[in-house]
């Protein structure tokens, strides 16, 4: 990819895990909106749940995640009683007094680190959860794990339980690079957390990887893919390192001189891809990986791939509920998103109050958006007006933002045959940029958004 380019591209835009994105979130968005957008729910409509852990042994200097380090279980377990609570308060909102009738196909952990639950506390918040909702028989359940605080206590509980796939962080296995990012990681450790999860019956494996890390180089990349494909994950992530210490204040502790600069981190991100697709994955959108008969791969050939805050996902439940501090939901009528802070979390929910503190309703014209441009994210491609039909907006205002793709169509990034927009396999890497192009909330120069590189 000639430089140019690179740099021309390079401009920081959402990841449009949501459309609109995270930062037009507002205040608007109250309890009383939430716990109406929840009686609106038929009960015949599926569910996704997330269950956020804002909690980890040792914190990161990478990470983006609404987290923080505790040296004692203590603060783990108080929150982990609030979490019970709201998820009694949202299944009885959803019941009329009972259990949810709404079924459940994908439950996730996410945070921080669930793995840095207790095994008998894991086995009781799942016991909580399925007296609550109604789960179908085959449910998908995932979690996150560190596999540094992996136990073999909580493996266990997580099989009984019918956890079904794990996603294991791994980032990169240079210990130069480990070390900058306060993340010592053995690969003998990772070796061990995955012949520990498949030996319970636990098969289902993804593993996170990133590139742009501090001191990281493509020879870097080249070893830890090396190694991790001898583990044979299902699927993998390779994310690129979003250096925004101004919102994540930790990450100052990462010096940005020993920052991979633009070029070095698409030529790590484009030996990620070849290596990948060498070893028979098929590529998902722009970052992830998957074997062809994996859920995802298949979900890609159907067209049914979709995208939520957990990145590309085959789930197709129209209504995701996050619960915890932090936790996103995404129903049909918009965005609700639970306070952050984990004290005044924890007062709502003692209160009885649902903790949501920001979201956005969603327009029809949003809607028709937020559809273009999650084909675009999954598919590589869109039919503009056969999404404009479908929602009922005027062909004539997504027209508009045609002239906005023009520079990427001119450098070969994308293609367009009347109302059908297409990127090229040179653009997949850029297909975030053609994504704003119908970005009606983006403000150019916004400094909050990762890097498109």
């Amino acid at each position: 990819m000639p430089t140019e380019l690179i740099a021309k591209y390079d401009a920081r835009i959402p990841r449009y895990t949501s459309y609109p994105t995270a930062p037009h979130f507002h205040a608007g968005v109250s309890p009383e909106v939430f716990g109406g957008w929840l009686d609106a729910l038929s009960p015949a409509q599926e569910l996704s749940l997330y269950l956020h852990v804002p909690y980890c042994e040792v914190l990161c200097w990478f990470c983006g995640c609404h987290t923080r380090g505790t040296t004692t279980y203590t603060p783990v377990a108080s929150y982990l009683d609030t979490l019970k609570r709201e998820i009694r308060l949202i299944a009885e909102r959803l019941g009329a007094g009972g259990r949810a009738p709404q079924p459940v196909r994908h439950l996730h952990f996410g945070g921080g680190s669930p793995s840095i639950l207790a095994a008998p506390d894991f086995a009781g918040l799942i016991a909580d959860l399925r007296s609550a909702f109604t789960f179908r028989d085959d449910a998908a359940i995932a979690i996150e794990l560190d596999p540094r605080t992996t136990r073999p206590e909580l493996v266990t509980a997580m099989a009984k339980a019918g956890v079904t796939r794990a996603s294991v962080g791994v980032q990169d296995l240079t210990p130069k690079v480990q070390k900058a990012i306060h993340r010592i990681q053995p690969f003998s450790v990772v070796e061990n957390t995955i012949a520990s999860l498949r030996a319970v019956g636990i098969d289902h494996i993804n593993v996170d990887l990133m590139y742009g890390l501090p001191y990281q180089t493509q020879a870097n990349v080249r070893d830890t893919i090396d190694r991790i494909l001898t583990l044979s994950p299902d699927r993998l992530a390779v994310f690129g390192y979003a250096h925004v210490p101004w919102m994540r204040k930790h990450q100052n502790l990462i010096a940005e001189d020993t920052l991979p600069g633009a070029a070095e981190r698409w030529d790590q991100a484009a030996l990620a891809r070849e290596l990948l697709l060498a070893a028979g994955y098929v590529e998902i959108g722009f970052d992830h990986y998957a074997k062809p008969e994996d859920d995802l791969a298949l979900a890609l050939a159907a067209g049914t791939l979709n995208r939520n805050f957990q990145g590309y996902t085959s789930d197709t439940a129209i209504a995701l509920i996050g619960i915890g501090a932090s936790g996103i939901s995404e129903l049909p009528q918009g965005y609700a998103v639970n306070d952050g802070d984990i004290a005044a979390y924890k007062d709502s929910i003692a209160a009885g109050v649902y903790a949501t503190r920001r979201g956005i309703s969603v327009s029809v014209e949003d809607k028709a958006r937020r559809a273009i441009i999650e084909r675009l994210m999954c598919d590589l491609r869109v039919d503009v007006a056969a999404t404009a039909a479908l929602h009922g907006v005027d062909i004539s205002d997504l027209r508009a933002d045609y002239p906005r793709l023009s520079e990427m169509e001119s450098d070969g990034l994308l293609t367009r045959s009347g109302d059908i927009v297409a990127m090229t396999e040179a653009g997949r890497p850029f297909v975030r940029s053609a994504c704003a192009a119908f970005d009606r909330y983006l403000v150019a120069g916004e400094q909050r958004h990762s890097r498109a590189v």
